[in-house]
């Protein structure tokens, strides 16, 4: 009979952290630097992971770099070997707490939310600030987030013959169902 209870007891508890923490291994994160009139400098990468414990608002994200995926082959391979260094910078960190965030308070309709956090990219680390829009739909949290960085900030070099063809900030669209 104890052992029951005590195996009764430990599911309730491990159902009641289960709940604190939401997580996505298929999140999506696209970056964008084109200019106009010429070829998009795009990537997406659609295997990020991403956590968020509804309990405190804290929420973190990992890309690995190698999973961005351009429309041109070579641009990916610039990407990966001159630019972000991927083989020396494998990932791209994101740690940061949501504003304010109140689980409970959720709907299906979006609502503003202030994300303040640390950007860890190219060994380099930025803070950044966003509103993200979050909503619930059933047991699924929705997170839409969008900010700029500067490849100047995280120590990217553009070299001086495509620095024409690459903005100089690059606009960054996260989307997690967690």
């Amino acid at each position: 009979m104890k052992k029951i209870a005590v195996f009764i007891l430990m599911c309730f508890v491990f159902l009641g952290f289960s709940q604190e923490k939401k997580t996505t291994k298929t999140g999506e994160i696209t970056f964008e630097a084109s200019v106009p009139s010429f070829e998009e400098v795009k990537a997406t990468n659609k295997g990020v992971s991403c956590i968020l414990n509804t309990q405190t608002g804290e929420i973190a994200s990992l890309a690995l770099v190698k999973g961005f995926r351009f429309k041109v082959a070579l641009m990916e391979e610039h990407f990966n070997e001159n630019y972000i260094e991927s083989g020396k910078y494998p990932k791209a960190i994101f740690k940061g707490k949501i504003e304010n965030f109140d689980v409970s308070k959720l709907t299906e309709k979006e609502q503003k939310f202030t994300i303040n956090g640390t950007l860890e990219l190219h060994g380099k680390t930025k803070n950044i600030a966003s509103v993200a829009l979050i909503k619930k739909s059933g047991d699924t949290i929705i997170i839409d987030n969008t900010f700029t960085v500067k490849p100047e900030d995280f120590d990217i070099k553009i070299p001086s013959v495509v620095s024409q063809k690459v903005a100089k900030t690059v606009d960054v669209t996260c989307h997690f169902n967690l």
